[in-house]
């Protein structure tokens, strides 16, 4: 048994104790080291990204939507036949599991900031080698094509609103999915079981703090809306720090 899931069966049996206000302090010590370079990154492939996930977009609205000009009105998911719908959750949860290792990186990045280490352009990538890819993209893609099932099921149903709630829910209890992947080595059943674990023993203090970090994230907006991408990485820096409160990472195993 690897010692992150010793620590895991500690917390299992006994909790975690968690203090809002040092993670807070220590998230936002943590975002300032890698603000400016995630900002940058962010920028430059955000770039990249968008024009492929226009091509998915394009080809999920059909070519009548060039056509027709562009009109905003073919562009509102409710106007979608149910054909187009498929293919845009589908293009949805594709594009997911391609961006998933890259953002994975991010979490990489703030633990490399945290231990003042470089953290080097090849590194945005090096979740894309085995066994990283696999397990990282598989838990995205349970976690996405179990979030689309229940929002297609109450849908249909006409409780949308629940649907969606359901969905954040989701996003919100395994939201240390990647990190469990990442830093302890964790299959993805395992990581996305701790991940709910350890979110249900504290989650209110959680959810506080990934509130206040998506607040803090989208004040960029306000600068001219390039600021959000400076503002960002807080969302990151704040992931990693929750994570290493509660399970913490063996350093020495970590920097490579």
């Amino acid at each position: 048994m690897n010692q992150t899931l010793q620590r895991l069966k500690d917390i299992e049996k006994n909790g975690y104790q968690l203090d809002f206000g040092n993670v807070f302090n220590d998230a936002f010590e943590n975002y300032k080291k890698i603000a400016l370079y995630a900002g940058l990154v962010l920028i430059i492939f955000g770039i990249l990204f968008t024009a492929i996930i226009a091509g998915f977009v394009i080809a999920a609205v059909g070519s009548s939507l060039i056509s027709g000009g562009l009109n905003p009105e073919k562009l509102k998911v409710e106007n979608f036949t149910e054909s187009q719908m498929l293919i845009f959750n589908i293009s949805a949860i594709v594009i997911s599991c391609i961006m998933s290792p890259f953002q994975a990186s991010f979490l990489k990045m703030a633990l490399y900031g945290e231990r003042d280490n470089e953290f080097r352009i090849s590194d945005l990538f090096s979740y894309y080698k085995l066994p990283y890819l696999t397990k990282i993209v598989g838990s995205t893609l349970t976690i996405s094509v179990i979030g689309l099932v229940q929002a297609t099921l109450f849908s249909n149903i006409h409780f949308e609103l629940l649907g969606g709630i359901i969905t954040y829910f989701i996003s919100f209890i395994t939201i240390l999915t990647v990190p469990l992947i990442i830093f302890g080595e964790l299959d993805t059943f395992n990581a996305i079981k701790y991940s709910i674990l350890i979110i249900f023993k504290q989650p209110i203090v959680i959810l506080g703090l990934i509130i206040i970090a998506f607040i803090g994230s989208f004040v960029g907006i306000m600068g001219c809306c390039i600021g959000i991408f400076f503002t960002l990485p807080f969302i990151y820096s704040m992931n990693y720090v929750i994570y290493s409160s509660i399970v913490g990472i063996d350093f020495q195993e970590e920097i490579q």
